[in-house]
Formats: C-alpha cells, structure tokens, sequence
C-alpha cells in the first residue's frame, strides 16, 4: 500500500488554530529536520481546559499558551513523552495554571545500555521530568464536559501514550503516527518489535482523526497506518537484501537504502536500521557474533 505524506502545514505561530470542537492547536516555533515545523500543543475543552504536550522550554510559547487559556482554569496537562520538544514546559504551565501533570512515567530506555554502549539520544531526553499522575494502560480521565483516556504506545520512545478524546473519534498520536514522515524509531530510547505492535494496537481501534505532535492531522488513519506497516515491512526486507548481497555494516546499508534522504537524517536512520536489525536478530533472520549495535557486524541468518 502506497504511503503519501501531507508536507502541507501552516504553523500559525503564536496563534491558537480550532482544529476541532473544543479543541485548539498552537505549534511551536521550533523547527527542524526532526520537528517538522515544530511541536504541536492542544487545549482541549470549553470550560474547564486540558493540554496535551505543552512542549520545550519556550517562553513565547508559554504565553501564547496562556493566552488561548484566557484565564479559564486548566485541571489536567497531558504529556505523550519525555523528548524535550513534548514535555519540559509541563512544569511551568502547572505552576501558572495549578494542573495536574499526567503521563505514562518518567524517560527510561526501552533496554539497558550494553557494555561500552553509549546513547546518542540522551541529550534529547527530559530527565527531570516526574507527572502527578502516571497514567495506566487505558486509563480514563474525566475532565469538565471532556474524557480523554490513555493509550500506551511505545516504540519511538519507551513511556510514550496517545490520547484518545472520549466518544469524537480524536486521537492525538503523537510521535508514533504523523502525516508528514516515518516515526524515528532509534534504540535503546526506542524499540522497533513495540513500534509495530502499537501500531496493531491503534489498528485494532475505530478512531477517525489523528491529531498528532507535528504537522497536520491524519485524515485517514487506519489506512494510512496500513501504509505506515508496509513501509516498515519494506524498509525490514531492503535491510534484509542489503546483508543477503553482502552488507555487513549499518553504514554500508545506510548509504545504500537511504542515498536519497537529507544527510542530516543518516543517524537516526542508522538508529532505524539498528531497530529493525535488533529485531530481526531476535526473530533468527539475521545473525552477529556480537549484541546487536551501531558498530556490529551482521550476516544472513
């Protein structure tokens, strides 16, 4: 199945955009080759408000935050992970607005570190940040005329959730789904076997709009997300062609599979193949001497 992107997004910066009823995103000046235009925060509600991912430290941010808000009381703060461009302004919006900050749980990796293993994703991480409320699997929280419930979704980061908007179809996806690119899925933050079993498990559900955390909505997306599964499984069979015609190095595919994406994209698709390779060398399709890792050499199964 054919994957189209939607590259199409006015950011509005600074400016609160209805996306849906009772719901209003505000994205953040912070563009990048990862972060599309920048992170995408919601308010959710009418009288009694909710915020999905608040975002970086931003201070023009937290002020055009709180002028959509408009003094109406705020009682819960969602976060979807703990990347620094999703959930450091948590803290400050709650000490403005006195929410509760609710999230699956703290950053953790999806595995321990091996020996003489660094992560290059560290510096991306909030460590500091701890919620009010660490949200169980499928847990629903009722707000002032609003529900949203939990729904845990790893793969691109370990403690990540969507948000479903009780009884309106609504989920806000996040990073494990986006309109405009592939999720980047880079152990040991992330895991590829969680990845696509989220996926399965958002499939197996009837929502009908993604809301997710950079650029515009998913208007389709159950077939979209079949189209996100076939891409997968095709990146794992040209991974998998690449070691059968030799390749023995994650360079060497790299520079192979990904000679047509921005270079400045080559690591975190090295980190994608990692995923897929510590996969596969779990299913017996690949095999190394060695744990899987950036440095190891692979060969056929």
């Amino acid at each position: 199945m054919a994957l189209e992107f939607e590259t199409r997004f006015d950011p509005a910066y600074g400016d609160a955009v209805k996306v849906a009823p009772d719901v209003l995103r505000l994205t953040v000046n912070n563009p990048s080759a990862f972060t599309f235009h920048g992170t995408n925060s919601y308010i959710v509600g009418r009288s009694v408000l909710a915020v999905i991912d608040p975002g970086p430290e931003d201070e023009a941010h937290l002020r055009a935050l709180l002028k959509a808000i408009d003094g109406r009381p705020v009682s819960h703060i969602f976060v979807s992970h703990t990347h620094r461009d999703h959930s450091p302004l948590a803290t400050h919006l709650a000490r403005e607005t006195g929410a509760l900050v609710c999230a699956e749980g703290p950053h953790r990796a999806a595995r321990p570190l091996r020996i003489g293993e660094t992560n290059p994703l560290d510096a991306s991480a909030d460590m500091d940040f701890v919620p009010d409320w660490a949200l169980a699997d499928d847990e629903l929280v009722e707000g002032d005329g609003w529900a949203i419930r939990a729904i845990h979704t790893p793969g691109h980061a370990a403690n990540h959730a969507a948000f479903a908007l009780e009884n309106t179809g609504i989920l806000f996806s996040a990073d494990h789904v986006m309109a405009w690119a592939t999720s980047i899925v880079a152990p040991p933050d992330g895991a590829m076997s969680d990845y696509m079993a989220s996926l399965d498990r958002l499939l197996a559900r009837d929502d009908t709009m993604f809301f997710p955390g950079h650029g515009s909505r998913v208007k389709n997306p159950q077939r979209f997300m079949r189209g996100l599964k076939a891409h997968r499984k095709m990146r794992e069979r040209a991974i998998l062609d690449r070691v059968t015609r030799g390749d023995r190095t994650i360079p060497e595919m790299v520079s192979s599979i990904y000679r047509d994406t921005d270079p400045r994209l080559h690591g975190a698709a090295a980190l994608s193949v990692l995923a897929h390779l510590e996969d596969l060398v779990a299913r017996g399709a690949v095999t190394t001497e060695t744990e899987p890792s950036i440095d190891a050499v692979y060969l056929p199964g």
